[in-house]
């Protein structure tokens, strides 16, 4: 079991004084946008790695979804990304949501977009054809054109201020890393606002360290092992 912590300085809302655990896995995107929103809040936690190919007892005894991120609050365990998300926005200065309730309804839902398309960007990794690997590819170039026509300005999803929405996107633009040196996929090409937005999210401290040093050679190992169109084109480019 590895034990990663962020040492930062901690307002905490609540009566007691608690350390919170972040039960996590080295790959998944949904915990990368919990480690952002930690970090951008300045929350100190301990971040503990489960092997979800091999669930230890404890983790299915408090994991009800037997998947990743649980927030561990002192014995209480919140589960699911947007809820862990929405709890500390609740518990923990540095608001990462606008003030406005329309604007925050807004912010909710293309979280849930960003979610669709982290669902394509599964499909991509996982697609035994490249004809369904350039289908997903398609389906991913349809939503970033919904995208770059809500972006404004930047360099953030509501313009000067990083938020959620940023927290969640960012996981989803790191898989493009490895995805441009496979395959010509054009899924960015003619959106420079979500180019730009990229960009701009790869640089943020709390994005990149949000992984491991060696994410993308774990990223990699990973793709290889699902023996699919993606991992023959990597072979093919290797060779």
């Amino acid at each position: 079991m590895q034990l990663h912590l962020n040492e930062c300085n901690y307002i905490d809302l609540e009566p007691v004084m608690r350390k919170l655990q972040l039960i996590s896995h080295d790959l998944c995107p949904y915990v990368q946008r919990a480690v952002i929103a930690l970090t951008e809040k300045n929350v100190p936690f301990d971040r503990i790695y489960v092997d979800l190919a091999a669930k230890p007892a404890w983790f299915l005894e408090i994991s009800p979804l037997g998947k990743v991120p649980l927030l561990k609050v002192g014995d209480a365990v919140v589960f699911e990304s947007a809820v862990i998300l929405e709890y500390l926005e609740e518990t923990q200065s540095g608001p990462l949501y606008p003030a406005d309730p329309l604007l925050r309804a807004r912010q909710r839902a293309w979280i849930e977009f960003s979610s669709a398309i982290l669902s394509d960007v599964w499909g991509i990794e996982v697609a035994p054809t490249r004809e369904a690997l350039d289908a997903k590819a398609k389906a991913l170039t349809d939503k970033f054109g919904r995208v770059e026509s809500e972006l404004g300005q930047g360099p953030w999803f509501a313009g000067a201020t990083f938020g959620l929405v940023d927290a969640a996107f960012a996981p989803v633009f790191r898989y493009f890393e490895s995805f441009d040196a496979i395959f010509d996929h054009r899924i960015l090409s003619d959106k420079p606002r979500v180019a730009a937005w990229r960009t701009a999210l790869m640089a943020r401290p709390s994005v990149r360290n949000a992984v491991a040093a060696d994410y993308r050679e774990r990223l990699d190992r990973f793709v290889r092992s699902q023996d699919g169109a993606l991992a023959r084109l990597m072979l093919s480019k290797a060779a």
